[in-house]
């Protein structure tokens, strides 16, 4: 959520950043219209207030002398019912005002490549080279079927398209890649490791930035306040709603695994072969609270954890800045890390790196005590993924295929496979099912 005060001091500033995002600048001065509105009413309160006491000092003042007090009561009461007019209009201006506030996405940083989408994207470094091979290198759509570990059509019979069933070694590949996620990042990287909630309130997803913008794609619970979590991103960021720390306590950096859950509302039949974009997928996500002046230090260091995951698994990848027309709702800045995917023949995401600055710390109200003294500032929040483990896993069976059809797993992931180290065809599945 972006500062009252910017908005009201530096409207031209918005309206900049809503063109450069795609956005309606527009939403600028009807924000100013309604802050306008609740300003007058504010100030008709106070006025009729002041009438009110006034007049009800009149009425002592008339009783104490023995006079009649009738026609000051009378006004006493004409003002209540004004002033009780004037609070309810205000409180669904206010209502107005705030579910305003919350469509405004979080205003780029000075360092964004400005541009209308994904082309404008700026590629910060390569790292390694694309793997080749001399032969035709298979797509996991086709090698996971093959190998007996993915089964899509068994997947989407137990909950619909775009989930799938994982068996044998791609179970236990999936849950190695989560262990050595976490052991890398709480042992090298100094995170604490937390297993949240994988359900939420809704105001936890305000604080965050999926509400209200992006509820079509999120999975409720019927009868309840409750979602699926869309990304660990949320709860974590959430655990200190409502509380202000010291800042000899920050960073706070914290890991977790979880389940993520997205109905990909928006997703208009893209990726719907494979892993890549399904209603359910898991994810070691990355958080760090921290102060303003340490924030795009830590995003340089979050996006660095990332990278190591790809580096201890040998994978080549490349860095992206996000242009400002591809930016997340509720980033400042973003960088997205792109795994070599050699039978797509491509660099796909598997990590968005994000500093949000305040824009969430200001909806969730989280906060610090400054060292030095002073009133409670607001926290900057930055998250990223580390990694999206399907797809680390895509990249594994890609990138480590062999001409024979087996998959090499990589040095650092045989001690998670019980010294496994390589996946090799296991038979396909027959059903006894009559036709």
């Amino acid at each position: 959520m972006l500062a009252r005060e910017l908005l009201r001091n530096d409207p031209e500033r918005v309206r900049a950043a809503l063109l450069a995002r795609g956005g309606d600048p527009e939403l600028v001065a009807r924000w100013q219209a309604l802050d306008e509105q609740r300003r007058s009413i504010i100030g008709a309160v106070e006025e009729r207030k002041r009438e009110r006491n006034a007049a009800s000092q009149r009425i002592g003042e008339l009783k104490r002398k023995g006079e009649s007090a009738d026609e000051a009561i009378a006004a006493v009461s004409s003002l209540k019912v004004e002033i009780e007019a004037e609070e309810t209009k205000l409180v669904a201006v206010e209502d107005e005002l705030r579910a305003l506030e919350l469509t405004l996405p979080n205003l780029p940083h000075e360092s964004v490549p400005v541009g209308a989408d994904e082309s404008a994207n700026r590629v910060e470094r390569t790292v390694g080279e694309p793997t080749r091979f001399d032969f035709q290198p298979q797509a996991h759509w086709d090698l996971g079927p093959r190998l007996g570990i993915l089964d899509f059509e068994r997947g989407a019979k137990l909950a619909g398209a775009r989930f799938t069933a994982y068996f044998g070694a791609g179970a236990r590949l999936e849950r190695a890649l989560i262990a050595l996620m976490l052991d890398l990042h709480t042992g090298e990287h100094g995170y604490r490791e937390v297993l949240p909630p994988f359900l939420v309130r809704g105001e936890a997803l305000e604080g965050t930035g999926q509400l209200p913008k992006f509820g079509p794609d999120l999975f409720k619970i019927e009868g309840h306040d409750l979602y699926l979590i869309p990304t660990a991103e949320v709860p974590l960021t959430n655990l200190h709603r409502d509380e202000v720390l010291d800042e000899a306590a920050l960073p706070l950096r914290y890991t977790a695994y979880t389940p993520c859950f997205r109905a990909e509302a928006g997703s208009h039949g893209r990726d719907v072969r494979g892993l890549i974009r399904q209603h359910q997928f898991n994810k070691v996500e990355l958080v760090q609270l921290t102060t303003p002046a340490q924030s795009y230090a830590a995003l340089e260091e979050l996006t660095g954890h990332a990278e190591r995951v790809l580096q201890v698994l040998g994978l080549s990848y490349r860095v992206v800045s996000l242009s400002t027309g591809d930016l997340g709702f509720g980033s400042a800045k973003t960088y997205d890390v792109e795994v070599w995917l050699p039978g797509q023949d491509a660099y796909r995401e598997i990590s968005s790196c994000s500093n949000c600055e305040d824009f969430q710390a200001r909806r969730a109200n989280l906060r610090y005590r400054p060292d030095g003294g002073g009133k409670p500032a607001l926290l900057h929040t930055l998250n990223g993924s580390g990694l999206a483990v399907g797809r680390t896993l895509i990249a594994i069976l890609e990138n480590y295929q062999q001409a024979d059809g087996s998959v090499l797993l990589p040095p650092a992931l045989r001690p998670y496979m019980g010294g496994l180290e390589r996946i090799t065809a296991t038979g396909s599945f027959v059903s006894d099912a009559a036709g």
